[in-house]
């Protein structure tokens, strides 16, 4: 049968083949195989992969504080200049033997955080270290006293874990406390330009690094079942009026119990009745909060708030991490997804 016109037509469209059409296949390199999505570190660090990279800062701690069993948290906050009791005593008296005649070995040089300041600031500063290193013991002690009647408490799961921010001064005594005492306790560091190191304290399995702070305020806060805010600086003052807001606003889905420790620092650096006489704000709010002054003051405000709030009788709402997925998760994933989640 003779082919139609439009047949003839369509065919005389197509390009003939050309001669030797594979020859020219053999001569290409191979290709290996492209990388999978989320091993591109290219766009994985990218603007085009920050939700994957918020996403990460979410479950993979997610995962690991199920693994450990963690079911809250105490944190305590600081400021991270503060330095232990003997090592600040260490570091005046190299700086009086600084000023001796006869110079002293480079090993005992005073520290070179010093070493652009003036004699008078180096010596004020080396002073001041001492006298706020009582507030590096005290959370050191406080810690301590927390952690040995934590682990005393029943269950599987781990309550009211001392949580701090992962670096030095009063975050490693913190850690250090919870560590002396033989229990488990975290570190949630932050990456900075300058560096940070983790202390040593913390238990390794609960040592993090996070890129975004308001992913690592979120933990904070998530597990959070009583807070302790030592003496510090910009970062102390952020982080605990967020918590306080939270906690005005009832944005925390919990009891919190609140400590602010050192109440002649605290008064120097703000007034909080002051806020309230003027009207910025309410009475009340100074009830959000309770002072301490020694180690043995604070464990007392701790174990009763933690006690009436969170061991009495289960609270509605309170935060933790589950063992299993939510049960709504488990339907709609089915219960092998859903544990991976």
């Amino acid at each position: 049968m003779p082919k139609s016109d439009s047949t003839h037509e369509a065919n005389s469209l197509v390009d003939p083949m050309p001669e030797h059409f594979g020859d020219d296949a053999d001569h290409l390199t191979p290709l290996e195989n492209a990388r999978l999505a989320y091993e591109n570190k290219d766009f994985i660090d990218s603007p085009d992969g920050r939700m994957l990279r918020i996403m990460a800062e979410y479950y993979e701690p997610l995962s690991r504080f199920r693994k450990e069993r963690i079911q809250d948290t105490v944190v305590f906050f600081g400021s991270a200049r503060f330095r232990a009791m003997d090592d600040a005593s260490h570091e005046l008296e190299l700086l009086e033997n600084s000023y001796s005649a006869k110079a002293a070995p480079e090993d005992q040089q005073p520290s070179r955080d010093m070493e652009n300041e003036t004699s008078e600031v180096k010596r004020n500063l080396a002073e001041a270290a001492v006298e706020m290193a009582r507030y590096y013991e005290d959370a050191r002690k406080l810690s301590h006293l927390l952690t040995e009647w934590t682990m005393k408490l029943p269950g599987r799961r781990s309550r009211f874990v001392v949580c701090s921010g992962g670096g030095p001064g009063i975050m490693e005594a913190a850690n250090r406390g919870a560590y002396e005492a033989g229990g488990k306790t975290i570190g949630l560091n932050i990456k900075l330009p300058f560096e940070q190191m983790p202390n040593p304290y913390i238990t390794p399995a609960l040592n993090f690094n996070f890129h975004y702070f308001f992913m690592r305020k979120y933990w904070f806060a998530y597990m959070a079942k009583a807070l302790v805010v030592f003496p510090g600086g910009f970062g102390t003052l952020d982080e605990m009026f967020e918590i306080l807001t939270l906690d005005q606003t009832h944005k925390l889905a919990k009891k919190i119990t609140i400590v602010i420790y050192g109440s002649s620092y605290w008064k120097n650096v703000i007034n909080l009745e002051l806020l309230a006489e003027k009207g910025a704000i309410a009475i009340k709010d100074l009830d959000l909060f309770q002072w301490a002054d020694t180690p043995e003051d604070a464990f007392r405000i701790l174990k009763d708030g933690l006690t009436r709030n969170h061991l009495s009788e289960p609270t509605a709402g309170d935060a933790q991490v589950p063992d299993t997925p939510d049960a709504n998760i488990q339907a709609l994933l089915g219960p092998d997804i859903a544990k991976t989640l």
